[in-house]
């Protein structure tokens, strides 16, 4: 498909970001458009042609990016806007996630917001509690909730206006501690066998059989995969962190036979769009498979990665091992499977079978 024959501009369609696609109208064309972006749609009350306007989008155009925040800076007083574009800058500089960067900004923007037309560099720290109270007493903010927002807004103070330590006496609020939700082996096999594409089936596979978060089994390249070592690396994951993964035996030849169909170049699993695949999509291939295979848990495709936690610690794997497998930087982050691990709770017996 020449790009160069076709015009591509922003818009909003039936209350959705969108890109419309203009050119000059042949069979050919269309049917190129169609070829390369099968999901175009056509706006009959438009007349045009039009994608969803999705990063992954722009990327396949070579159209810029949305400028981060741009949204929400719209709802912000101009007499903060310096101080929230200062943050943007920092968070960048400091090259955090995209997770993150899009988490801060929210809850630095909420701050903002409230204030209106009085700016955040007046606060003190009595307004700033105050606020984080009225989250908590009106709002009804949970304690997750406010942990990212006392970090970002923390982040603000200490790391863009350089004010050490001005959040040392805001006591946090204590984090619920929930155990993993996990799946029986039953329950995965269960769910597998509803997948009926095999590229969707792969994915699965890959992040039940190597414990990956969903943000890692999208992200691994075509050049990751070395079948020699049957070790899988997986780069940049949380905490920019690389490690090495082992290749399950039973998914060695699926992987072949998926390479040899679709002859992926750069990401082994692309979207439609040929950037990475989608991780709400494949949480989405989860749910429908559960569904049809009767699984009522209400647990996510991240539950295939604590799964994979419990399943190793109850075939005796070291408790090391699968903190280095997982890329947990923490021992403690990894013993909570000792907590769900069926084997080391049915070995304690009751005292009433003493009897």
């Amino acid at each position: 498909m020449e790009l160069n024959k076709y015009t591509f501009l922003p818009g909003v369609h039936n209350t959705k970001n969108v890109i419309w696609i203009n050119f000059e109208y042949t069979l050919e064309l269309k049917y190129n458009l169609r070829q390369r972006f099968p999901s175009a749609k056509w706006s009959q009350s438009q007349k045009c042609w039009y994608l969803p306007d999705l990063a992954s989008v722009r990327s396949a155009l070579g159209l810029s990016q949305i400028e981060i925040g741009r949204k929400l800076i719209e709802n912000i007083h101009v007499i903060n806007h310096k101080a929230f574009t200062d943050f943007i800058n920092q968070l960048q500089l400091k090259a955090y996630s995209p997770n993150t960067i899009r988490m801060y900004l929210s809850e630095f923007a909420h701050l903002l917001i409230i204030l209106k037309n009085h700016s955040v560099d007046d606060l003190d720290e009595k307004r700033i509690k105050d606020y984080f109270l009225y989250c908590v007493k009106t709002l009804k903010m949970s304690e997750r909730k406010m942990n990212g927002k006392i970090n970002a807004i923390k982040f603000y103070f200490e790391k863009v206006r350089h004010q050490p330590q001005m959040f040392f006496d805001i006591p946090r609020p204590k984090k619920p501690v929930a155990l993993p939700k996990v799946l029986s082996k039953p329950e995965i096999k269960r769910i597998f066998d509803q997948v009926q594409n095999p590229k969707h089936l792969l994915m699965l596979k890959l992040c039940y059989g190597m414990g990956l978060r969903v943000s890692e089994i999208v992200n691994i390249r075509v050049e990751h995969i070395d079948s020699e070592r049957m070790q899988v690396l997986i780069a940049g994951a949380k905490g920019k962190k690389d490690r090495y993964v082992n290749l399950p035996e039973s998914a060695l030849n699926a992987l072949r036979e998926y390479y040899k169909e679709n002859r992926p170049k750069d990401w082994l699993f692309p979207g439609q769009y040929s950037g990475a695949y989608s991780p709400r999509s494949v949480q989405a291939i989860f749910k429908r498979a559960m569904t049809k295979a009767g699984v009522k848990k209400k647990i996510g495709v991240h539950g295939l990665r604590h799964s994979y936690a419990t399943h190793l610690l109850e075939s005796g794997a070291d408790m090391r091992f699968i903190q280095k497998l997982l890329g947990h930087y923490s021992i403690k982050t990894t013993s909570i499977y000792t907590h769900v691990s069926k084997s080391s709770i049915t070995a304690i017996k009751s005292p009433l079978d003493t009897l």
